[in-house]
């Protein structure tokens, strides 16, 4: 890792839970979304010079909670908040705000921005681009490339979108447990098309659109690490690393699909499916089977089959 790729790295792992605190906070996506670049470009500043800091997310929710009120206060023109030169102790600031940052906090805090970027209000294409933006921070050139739209028809997508969320009166509350049910599943939904619209591609649009295969591993593994003991995310997780597994054998050299009898299984990512395996075995313990179990246990008989011949289709 490069000198500077850490801070990359910290940001982009903290950005879901200091979105989250910051969407508490100001209840408004364009303003959460701006007091977190803010943080982020003052983080670039200072992290170089001062070393990492104890809790990325809590400094920069702590930076970017100051600096959206800091808006809020010129745009109403009153007296502006301190500069950053300004701001002192701010290690012991950070730490207060990591200690106030609870289990449960965190929690709700990522649930409010996935159930709000999932919000049934939005159409599927809004919600993706939206998570996609908000949640895994992917610029809007980067969105568009994945969806081989053109950037400004994607801008506008993720404007209407947000556009939608205001008129619409969203809530900026974490549901109740019924609720909470019913969108995770919205969720799980969500984040299953992002595959599928990478997954989906031919040859020639793979390089393009595999981010959106990593990204939905990611935001499933982030599913995974709020619900460890629901076994219909646990399948979705197995199911997407199963399959992405297979992605350096899914194609030829000409850019044509290898059928899946048909592919050098030295290629998988072994990695991918041992991680893959072990959350099938877990899941399918507790007994609860669902769809994306289902069809991560089948996943799973490819993945243990040394050959085609070898695949297990009695069991």
């Amino acid at each position: 890792m490069t000198d500077l790729a850490w801070i990359s790295t910290a940001i982009s792992n903290a950005r879901p839970q200091a979105m989250g605190a910051l969407l508490r906070y100001f209840r408004d996506l364009d303003a959460a979304e701006e007091a977190f670049q803010d943080a982020c470009l003052r983080a670039l500043k200072n992290w170089p010079k001062n070393g990492p800091p104890r809790d990325p997310a809590a400094w920069l929710i702590f930076v970017g909670r100051n600096s959206g009120i800091d808006a809020v206060r010129k745009r109403a023109k009153q007296a502006p908040m301190p500069e950053e030169d300004q701001i002192t102790d701010l290690e012991d600031a950070e730490g207060d705000m990591a200690e106030r940052l609870d289990g449960a906090h965190y929690r709700d805090d990522i649930l409010r921005l996935l159930f709000i970027c999932c919000h049934p209000d939005l159409p599927a294409t809004q919600q993706i681009a939206v998570a996609l933006r908000i949640v895994s921070g992917l610029t809007v050139k980067q969105i568009a490339r994945a969806f081989l739209v053109g950037e400004s028809a994607m801008e506008q997508r993720i404007t209407r979108a947000k556009a939608r969320i205001a008129d619409a009166g969203v809530p900026f509350e974490t549901p109740g447990a019924v609720e909470r049910s019913e969108r995770l599943a919205a969720v799980a939904a969500m984040v299953y098309l992002i595959f599928n619209e990478g997954y989906s591609s031919n040859g020639g649009e793979a390089p393009a659109r595999a981010p959106l295969c990593e990204e939905a591993i990611r935001l499933a593994r982030l599913l995974l690490r709020l619900f460890q003991a629901e076994p219909e995310i646990m399948g979705l997780t197995a199911l997407l690393l199963l399959q992405h597994a297979r992605a350096p054998a899914r194609f030829d050299e000409h850019g044509e699909i290898v059928l899946l009898e048909d592919q050098d299984r030295s290629l998988w990512s072994r990695k991918m499916i041992d991680e893959g395996l072990a959350l099938v075995d877990k899941a399918l313990r507790h007994r609860k089977p669902g769809p994306y179990q289902v069809q991560a246990a089948i996943a799973a008989l490819h993945a243990r089959a040394a050959t085609a011949e070898d695949t297990d289709w009695t069991e």
